[in-house]
């Protein structure tokens, strides 16, 4: 496929001021960016979407800029609904680095795991920048006298997310978060003048944003841009795109705060259902036309044997996590619904895991399996907790490293 019928393929196209797609194909200018805020530890399965995106306009020969916002980090990309809480330096340089090394990872599998004889030259061109590196040193009045003096009050006015926040019932907006845009703005701009890069990929919601960068382009340079942008993956049983602001996160980390284990992650795709595994696999896997047409084909064959979303689960893992770690969660999937735990220690990489010291319940809550001590006691009493697939009592004392199990789908390790 050319670039322009993979993007069409794989449904990575919403609003874009780019009038014939196939001219993608023959662009002299291959470069790009793209842009991630640290607003958090990790990024989620909604930002590899369009991270998937950018790695496709890689595989076809675009050199890609790809920013962590250590300065828009600062201010906090605008809600519809209201203000964001200001991060702490300190946590916004942990989120840059954390986000930065998901950035790579995630690409690097890709781009291995395509196959392109080339990839060794497209791992080279991987460019991440961040941005405060060249807002630090910009003075306030030049700013509003260059950037500030391009834009109209009216032109902001006109998005949408500001007529939302100041309109009827609105929760208002800071001045800060107001001129988010332009710093937006800003950084396209830079990125042209400096590297000529004069195409941006993005999210559908970040559109509005991004033809800010357009127009000081437009204004200041007298020349052209565009942008490029990617739907919002729907997540098909609660109808919501996924993301941190819709509370169904799930990330691209798998320890912290912010995170879903490697094994939370392989069952996450494994259990979607028959109608979204089509959708979910031509933007989150590698596979062609007509592996997925394969795939699809086979799977109605027997739908019970769960072929499709055990191809999507282990083509997405790998993405994410690397092969090894995906041939574990598979291996661990088999071995616990099939009642074999001889080989717990094998599978300690993907999931929580604690060393036992004398007080079980203890454990339980260091593992986030429970909030209490009590809240355990009621568990193990109402038969909700097993080791190594055998109901506790109150009175249990592990012997051996195992897997402990909430319910059906909260899996830890506890080494002895």
């Amino acid at each position: 496929m050319k670039l322009s019928e993979e993007l069409e393929f794989r449904g990575f196209k919403a609003e874009t001021t780019i009038k014939d797609i196939k001219s993608l194909d023959t662009r002299e200018n291959k470069q790009f960016y793209w842009g991630a805020d640290p607003s958090a530890d990790s990024l989620t399965i909604g930002n590899l979407a369009a991270l998937l995106m950018c790695a496709c306009f890689v595989k076809h020969g675009y050199k890609p800029y790809l920013l962590v916002g250590g300065a828009t980090g600062q201010i906090g990309d605008p809600k519809e609904t209201g203000e964001r809480e200001l991060k702490s330096l300190e946590e916004i340089e942990h989120n840059k680095r954390a986000i930065k090394s998901q950035i790579e990872r995630v690409m690097k599998n890709y781009l291995e795991l395509s196959c392109e004889s080339n990839k060794s030259t497209q791992l080279a061109n991987l460019t991440i920048l961040d941005n405060y590196d060249w807002f630090k040193d910009i003075k306030y009045l030049d700013f509003l006298r260059t950037i500030g003096k391009a834009f109209s009050m009216t032109q902001l006015l006109d998005r949408k997310f500001i007529q939302n926040r100041i309109g009827e019932g609105g929760s208002g907006i800071s001045y800060a978060e107001f001129s988010y845009t332009l710093i937006q703005g800003y950084d396209f701009y830079h990125l042209y003048k400096e590297y000529g890069v004069a195409l941006q990929l993005c999210g559908a919601d970040q559109f509005g944003n991004c033809s800010s960068g357009i127009h000081l382009i437009k204004s200041l340079e007298k020349a052209e841009a565009d942008v490029w942008s990617t739907p919002l993956v729907i997540d098909p049983v609660s109808g919501r795109k996924f993301g941190k602001s819709e509370g169904n996160a799930v990330w691209l980390a798998s320890e912290g705060p912010n995170s879903t284990t490697v094994f939370d992650f392989y069952q996450f795709w494994l259990n979607q259902p028959d109608d979204s595994v089509e959708y979910l696999m031509k933007f989150y896997t590698l596979y062609s036309k007509e592996e997925i047409e394969d795939i699809l084909s086979e799977h109605k064959k027997a739908p019970e044997h769960r072929l499709a979303q055990k191809a999507l689960a282990k083509s997405v893992t790998e993405i994410v996590h690397g092969v090894n770690k995906a041939a574990q969660a598979i291996k661990a999937t088999e071995a616990i619904f099939g009642g074999d735990y001889n080989n717990v220690d094998d599978f300690s990489e993907i999931f929580i895991k604690t060393d036992y010291k004398d007080d079980f319940l203890a454990c339980l809550v260091e593992l986030g399996l429970v909030k209490s001590k009590g809240e355990a006691r009621k568990l193990i009493e109402a038969k909700a907790i097993s080791y190594n697939g055998e109901k506790i009592s109150l009175d249990f004392v592990p012997k051996e490293s195992g897997l402990v199990k909430k319910g059906k789908n909260k899996i830890a390790i506890i080494k002895v």
